[in-house]
C-alpha cells in the first residue's frame, strides 16, 4: 500500500512513503516568505539543490510549488524559486511533488509555461489537490498525478468526494501528509483513506489499492 506523501518513515514495511522511501529534495513555498531568508533560499535553490540531487539519482523534487493559504499575493521570490526548481527538476528529469494551496490555476499554469515535449517524461505530483476540478485535463495533459487526501472522510466534504469521482483512475495516488512515527497520530491511516475512497470510486479497496500502487511507480519512473 502506497501513502503518496508522508514526511517520516513508520518502519511498516507494508507501507511505501514517496517522500521517504524515495528521497525527495525541494525549498517548500512557505520558506520564501521571511525577507531575511532570501538569500539563504536562492543559495539552496542554486547550490545545495543541485547537489543534492546529483549526488542522488533517484531523488525526486519537492515539496514545491506556490501558496496563497498564509499571504493574500504570491510574492515574487516565490514564483521565483518554485520556476527555479521546476526547470532543476526537468533538466534532471526528476519527478516533482507540487504544493498549490488556493492557486492551483497559477502552479499549472507555471508547469506549462516551462515545459516542452523534451521534458514530457517529468511526472507531477498535485499533493492535496482540491477544488479545480476543470484543471485535471491539463493536468493529465502535463504527466499529472492527483492524491486523494484525509478530506475524503469528512461527510461534510460533498463537493471534495465529488471532485475525487473525476480524476482518472490511471492518475489516482491516496496521501495521510502525515508525520508518520509521531506520538499522536497526526492523521488518519493511509488504509483509512484508502478504503473510503475505493467506496466513492465504487471499487473494491484491493483493486484500488493494486492501481494506485502501480500508479506511484508510474510516477516514480519505476516502470
Amino acid at each position: 500500500m502506497t501513502d503518496a506523501h508522508c514526511h517520516v518513515s513508520c518502519g511498516d514495511s507494508s507501507v511505501r512513503e514517496l517522500l521517504i522511501g524515495r528521497d525527495f529534495f525541494g525549498v517548500h513555498p512557505w520558506e520564501t516568505l521571511e525577507e531575511c531568508k532570501v538569500e539563504s533560499v536562492k543559495c539552496k535553490v542554486e547550490g545545495e539543490l543541485r547537489s543534492k540531487l546529483l549526488a542522488n539519482p533517484a531523488a525526486g523534487v519537492g515539496e514545491i510549488g506556490l501558496d496563497r493559504l498564509k499571504v493574500r499575493d504570491i510574492p515574487p521570490l516565490m514564483r521565483e524559486v518554485f520556476e527555479a526548481q521546476l526547470m532543476l527538476a526537468l533538466e534532471l528529469n526528476r519527478p516533482v511533488v507540487l504544493h498549490g494551496a488556493k492557486c492551483w490555476g497559477q502552479v499549472v499554469a507555471t508547469i506549462r509555461k516551462l515545459t516542452t515535449h523534451d521534458s514530457q517524461l517529468t511526472a507531477f505530483l498535485f499533493h492535496g489537490f482540491s477544488r479545480s476540478d476543470g484543471l485535471i485535463p491539463d493536468i493529465v495533459k502535463l504527466n499529472g498525478f492527483i492524491s486523494v487526501g484525509p478530506a475524503v472522510l469528512n461527510d461534510h466534504a460533498v463537493n471534495y468526494r465529488a471532485l475525487v469521482k473525476k480524476i482518472p483512475l490511471d492518475r489516482l495516488l491516496v496521501e495521510t501528509d502525515a508525520v508518520v512515527g509521531a506520538r499522536v497520530p497526526t492523521r488518519p491511516h493511509i488504509r483509512e483513506v484508502l478504503e473510503k475512497t475505493a467506496e466513492i470510486l465504487g471499487v473494491s479497496s484491493a483493486e484500488l489499492e493494486r492501481i494506485t500502487d502501480e500508479n506511484a511507480d508510474r510516477f516514480l519512473g519505476v516502470v
